[in-house]
């Protein structure tokens, strides 16, 4: 029967569950806010050299005819160098006139352009030029931040419990929230970023299990798209605080504080139920299923939960009985082992290439805010196309459809003429669009690739490719200080090549899931039995239609006779919703 059974009972999303649903969800725009915070808190103004004659309160703005005699011009870009000045006496006469220098040196102070940005950790601290690795290196340590607290809190959640965790992630998350927003220097900083990026994986991902634990299987796909969509809100208001917040440290602080909101929860948020029943708590289980059939005005029969708590007292022998199934088995196999390589490059790609575009809006030309804003706008649509096409489409013509779309429309702005900024703003959006709706897919595709013994293993490896893809982010945007466009190249020319790659992978929609490694193995390979003449056809990539035109054709005496053994072609029970 099973803990959906009992949901069923309780009304299946009813006014309890749809109240502690969107409870949950609010936490995901707390945590965007400090996933995206580093485009404004890392924010890079235009800079030059301060002179060795400026004092410290000159603008950034110089005459063009002083700018000739100051600075070298840069073989990169063609513009004036930001990084070094030419190695000359500044006298009166030098510069009403005299022939410039030949020589140059390196700057060792810059003064900003303040026009865009008043104040970030770039300008506090200097990290541009030589020490421009810092600033990318922040937003990865971020990343393994984000990649360490999943492990983490995702261990802690299933043997302490989702509620506790939750509270102990959220407490973590503000107090080193305004640690960063007050660290003395670049080193503090860092490192309580990395505290928060842990802690976002266990405010957001463990919020999501509960949430996602009390809704049934038809609900399971909207409910998650939905819960994507509030960190979407949480997004474009990240730039509403920019707006408003010039100061770096006030900004870190103010989008650190409504997390203290979220700690009324305590007494509003229960335990999963699922949780307690599986770590032999049965008792609190049905108190409060009782609870929740109260608020929902049903009832829940006693024999359903008498049989609830006798099933998973014999799947808790069954666990201590059988074998657990490791990573290892996945890559024994060469057909798991191809689809678990291809789903994991997958999960790189739309990580990279999102947190990659997210980062870069800075990067574009215009306004950055205006950027960062439509950025996270596309993601509503992005997200809306999932909930209306995904069990029509199917997974892998999406996936594959939007990651080639993506790539097409980013590698297309190598060929926007460089004074067109709207225009590669308008092929990035579309970019960003298509690869969150790739993103979405990815992981209701790779759940039901893997089969189910293996599968929150699996599952785990893909979500550590992706957390890779995003660690390295920030490096690829790195890359746009000597070439503006090649970041988005690089991200565009990624999802190209993984939207072609995933047409190698199988089509799950509608199609039976794999339950053992037996079975994942077999789950979108067609086998081919010898025919009568001991003959094997050439066949091995055909689909069961194909198959039953050529055993058609055996009969008349027009090709070999075979057979097909291919578990994915079982249709499931179950109804589209279901997926």
């Amino acid at each position: 029967m099973g803990y959906d059974e009992v949901l069923t009972h309780l009304g299946g999303f009813g006014r309890y569950q749809k109240k502690i649903y969107v409870l949950l969800c609010l936490p995901a725009i707390s945590c965007a806010f400090h996933k995206l915070a580093g485009v404004f808190l890392l924010a890079t103004p235009d800079y030059r050299c301060k002179l060795p004659f400026e004092a410290d309160n000159v603008t950034y703005q110089l005459p063009p005819e002083l700018m000739t005699m100051a600075y070298p011009m840069d073989s990169y870009s063609a513009k004036y160098s930001t990084c070094t000045y030419l190695d000359a006496n500044f006298t009166e006469e030098y510069l009403n006139g005299g022939t410039p220098a030949k020589e140059v040196a390196s700057c060792s102070h810059w003064i900003y352009d303040r026009s865009k940005f008043e104040s970030s950790t770039v300008t506090e601290w200097d990290l541009v030029c030589d020490r421009n690795w810092l600033r990318a290196s922040s937003d990865s340590l971020f990343m393994v931040g984000v990649m360490l607290g999943s492990i983490v809190f995702g261990w802690l959640s299933d043997k302490y419990g989702r509620k506790p965790i939750f509270f102990a992630s959220l407490v973590t998350q503000v107090i080193f929230g305004v640690l960063a927003g007050i660290a003395p220097e670049f080193f503090t900083y860092t490192l309580a970023r990395i505290l928060v990026g842990a802690t976002t994986s266990g405010v957001f991902l463990v919020a999501y299990v509960i949430a996602m634990e009390m809704v049934g299987p038809k609900d399971r796909l909207y409910a998650g798209v939905v819960c994507m969509m509030f960190f979407s809100v949480g997004y474009m208001l990240t730039a509403g605080f920019a707006y408003f917040i010039h100061d770096w440290r006030t900004l870190q602080i103010a989008l650190t504080l409504p997390g203290l909101l979220f700690m009324t929860y305590w007494w509003l948020i229960p335990e999963s139920s699922r949780w307690l029943i599986s770590n032999n708590r049965p008792a609190e289980a049905i108190t409060l299923i009782k609870k929740v059939a109260k608020s929902n005005k049903v009832t829940v029969p006693e024999d359903v939960l008498d049989k609830l708590v006798e099933e998973d007292k014999a799947a808790l022998e069954s666990d201590k009985n059988e074998p657990k199934p490791s990573l290892i088995d996945v890559f024994k196999h060469p057909n798991l082992r191809r689809k678990a390589l291809l789903i994991f490059f997958d999960w790189f790609v739309n990580s990279g290439t999102y947190y990659g575009l997210s980062w870069n809006t800075n990067n574009l030309g215009g306004n950055p805010l205006l950027n960062f804003v439509i950025s996270g706008f596309v993601e509503i649509p992005a997200y809306s196309f999932l909930l209306l096409t995904l069990n029509r489409w199917g997974r892998r013509t999406i996936l594959c459809g939007c990651m080639i779309f993506a790539g097409v429309m980013l590698l297309s702005t190598m060929l926007v003429p460089s004074d067109m900024k709207w225009l590669i703003v308008v092929l990035a959006m579309l970019g960003k669009l298509a690869i969150t709706s790739s993103y979405g897919t990815v992981y209701v595709f790779s759940a039901e690739q893997f089969p189910t013994v293996i599968r929150n293993v699996a599952l785990g490896a893909a979500s550590t490719s992706a957390r890779v893809g995003g660690i390295l982010a920030p490096y690829f945007n790195l890359l746009g200080d000597y070439w503006t466009p090649l970041p988005l190249l690089i991200f565009g020319a990624m999802a190209f090549a993984g939207g072609l790659l995933s047409l190698l992978l199988p089509e799950t929609h509608n199609q039976k899931l794999p339950e053992t490694i037996a079975d994942g193995e077999n789950f979108g390979k067609v086998k081919v039995m010898p025919g009568e003449d001991g003959r094997r056809g050439d066949v091995e990539n055909k689909t069961a239609e194909e198959m039953q035109v050529l055993n058609a054709a055996h009969l008349n005496g027009d090709a070999p006779r075979c057979s097909v053994v291919e578990n994915s072609n079982e249709k499931r029970a179950a109804n589209d919703d279901e997926d």
